[in-house]
């Protein structure tokens, strides 16, 4: 067995090889392993090196805690950066953020990402992409996976969108603006999660991967397919509380805007889905109205390329913290926690398309954008 030295320093990650894979741990528990930059690139070096690695055959990517797989990017940094107006290091943590999961979604080698208990914003950034390579989203009995962005004013960043456009119906659509953390069986459902696995069933099936003797990536991925095999996620995914809802899903929130689509589920109120029309429309009701308009047309927006997502993506960020409602939005929910923010627009209906619109505007120009080299 082949154990080589970290590629990159953070004590809040570990990346090394054993069993011709490279494996990336994630350390900073108390923070449910939020992503910090050092965190992002100790990642990235570590795919760097093994890239071409050819005693390198697959990634895995996991957390030892089982609490958190890894519950996004450091929320109360970006705060900081803005109370001392210091963009630079925003940006810094986009740019690098979004190269990260740019490096993730065009991986040469199977990724595989196993996801265990909170698994949102950041995290579904290191994590989907493990789909296009080869590679396995792996959930289990305490997965929850969301983009909840729109409660702090900001949108499903981190490239998120590309994989929530592409999901069934209006799935995607309801998953931005609400913000709706979702579990195993709706993952698989939705298209946002390859196999199940038991939690208790994690350690082993870790053990098998640094024992077995592994010629190829796909035998990595053949071998985590099977031992998915001997376990079933419940409810059945065709059964999940997404696939109960997906009519109403579908007839509410394929509406082309926010407010028609407020308008559709107050109309809901006297039917048979009075209830799920009610708690939908509470949740509605609370988050920013800007940022549920916005996000809406994120996901409208994700046709093209991962490239030109998360593109989209950083000039976003840039608007949502500077004329949108991310600082209030994480003042109230995560600093003062007085739950009370004083969103730009009070209202959801107070959002017109031009307010929409002006957010998407680019600061740079397409020959100095930041992540203009990005392809795929």
């Amino acid at each position: 067995m082949s154990n080589s030295a970290s590629p990159a320093v953070s004590d809040e990650v570990a990346t090394y090889v054993a069993n011709r894979i490279g494996f990336i741990e994630l350390e900073r528990p108390k923070a449910l392993n939020a992503l910090s930059t050092g965190m992002i690139r100790a990642i990235h070096a570590a795919l760097d090196q093994w890239r071409e690695d050819p005693d390198v055959l697959a990634v895995v990517v996991r957390s030892q805690h089982p609490r958190a797989f890894c519950a996004g990017g450091d929320i109360r940094f970006l705060y900081e950066t803005a109370q001392r107006g210091d963009g630079a290091a925003r940006d810094t943590f986009f740019i690098e953020e979004y190269r990260l999961n740019h490096a993730i979604f065009t991986y040469p080698k199977p990724y595989i990402a196993l996801m265990n208990g909170v698994v949102m914003g950041g995290g579904m950034g290191i994590s989907q992409g493990a789909h296009r390579t080869g590679g396995l989203r792996v959930v289990t009995h305490s997965t929850q996976l969301a983009m909840p962005e729109t409660r702090i004013g900001l949108f499903p960043d981190v490239g998120a969108s590309w994989f929530l456009s592409r999901t069934p119906g209006a799935i995607g659509r309801y998953l931005a603006v609400t913000g709706a953390a979702v579990g195993a069986a709706d993952a698989l459902y939705a298209g946002l999660a390859d196999v199940y696995i038991d939690d208790a069933a994690l350690p082993a099936l870790v053990d098998t991967l640094r024992t077995e003797l592994f010629e190829r990536g796909a035998d990595v991925v053949a071998c985590i397919e099977r031992e998915a095999a001997a376990h079933r996620v419940a409810p059945n995914p065709e059964a999940s509380s997404l696939a109960s809802a997906r009519v109403l899903i579908d007839r509410h929130f394929a509406k082309p805007d926010v407010a028609r689509i407020l308008a559709s589920l107050e109309q809901e109120r006297d039917g048979n889905a009075a209830d799920w029309a009610e708690q939908t429309i509470a949740v509605l009701r609370e988050r920013s109205p800007l940022s549920m308009a916005v996000s809406l047309e994120v996901v409208a927006r994700a046709e093209g390329s991962m490239a030109e997502v998360l593109r989209g993506d950083l000039d976003l960020t840039r608007s949502c913290f500077a004329q949108g409602d991310t600082v209030e939005g994480i003042r109230a929910r995560i600093i003062d926690k007085d739950n009370a923010p004083r969103w730009r627009f009070a209202r959801i209906e107070d959002v017109n398309p031009a307010d929409v619109a002006k957010m998407f505007d680019s600061p740079w120009a397409p020959a100095a954008h930041p992540l203009r080299d990005l392809n795929g």
